[in-house]
């Protein structure tokens, strides 16, 4: 068997950043003694998640984990989606040190909402509406602001027909998620166009997604299957599989090399893509299975 892997692989920049803050305040911590916790999952993968464990950190969830700890002299480390600025605002008075480790592109992205909001912009939201991405840009748009999170074309145009008919004179702007497909994205902003011929359309996708995601468009054209790499609970990851499914070549979802179907190791060639929170190490594990390790 020949195994091809993907020309775009490995931590993306936000993942990375969060990860190398987290390990650093692990380290930290060890010389401290006071412990270390991360605000939500800090990336999307097991793998990173359970060797952060080892080293201590610990994960919550929301604010209703942390109601009855006291989190004097504890380390706070907000996960690479971001939090929302009330959620924020809590930790901050409780007393604990707060280290934002929310992606750079996020980040825009929240800023952003929060400037269009503050402009009079009815603002949608082009993403999945519980993932914690979207969660952390909604927690910045202005309380009054006309704020809606679409998932495809059809929502997208149900919600800007609900809004044309209260208010059609209303200036518009688009934001995605950063994991979103560009083409789901087109759509979703054509969508809106027929109601709102104004639409200001945002460019927040990620440029590490678009590269991975063309990088396997490549891939494809080369391999029998294919194996996407990554966490089951990654956006970015899922997307990946879903352009795999479309092509119609054998895919599967290998968050480990436990995961490789049997039937994979009869093809003669396979190639390998991975999410953008996928380690090095799991790469190299499911390379190594393939090819007989």
């Amino acid at each position: 068997m020949e195994v091809i892997l993907s020309g775009v692989l490995g931590f993306c920049m936000g993942v990375r950043r969060a990860v190398e803050l987290a390990v650093e305040e692990s380290q930290r911590s060890a010389d401290s003694g006071f412990p270390v916790y991360t605000f939500g999952s800090l990336i999307h993968n097991p793998k990173v998640l359970a060797s952060l464990k080892s080293c201590g950190v610990e994960t919550w969830q929301d604010t209703s984990d942390i109601s009855s700890v006291k989190l004097e002299n504890c380390s706070v480390i907000i996960r690479a989606h971001g939090i929302s600025p009330s959620a924020e605002k809590e930790l901050a008075g409780r007393g604990c040190r707060i280290v934002d480790a929310t992606c750079p592109k996020v980040k825009a992205s929240q800023l952003r909402v929060k400037e269009l909001s503050q402009e009079g912009y009815s603002l949608f939201l082009a993403g999945d509406a519980e993932h914690a991405e979207i969660k952390s840009i909604i927690g910045y748009a202005d309380a009054s602001a006309f704020c809606t999170v679409v998932a495809n074309a059809d929502e997208a145009k149900n919600a800007a027909d609900s809004l044309y008919k209260t208010n059609s004179g209303a200036k518009t702007a688009l934001l995605g998620q950063t994991t979103i497909s560009q083409d789901e994205y087109d759509n979703i902003g054509e969508a809106i166009k027929k109601y709102f011929p104004n639409l200001k359309i945002e460019k927040t996708i990620c440029a590490a997604t678009n590269e991975r995601q063309k990088a396997l468009r490549e891939l494809l054209t080369k391999v029998d299957a294919v194996i996407i790499a990554g966490g089951r609970e990654s956006a970015n990851t899922r997307h990946l599989l879903a352009i795999a499914q479309e092509s119609g070549k054998p895919c599967a979802l290998a968050e480990s090399s436990a995961d490789i179907p049997e039937n994979f190791y009869t093809y003669k060639t396979v190639g390998i893509s991975a999410g953008a929170s996928t380690p090095d190490s799991v790469i190299a594990e499911i390379e190594k299975r393939l090819c007989g390790g």
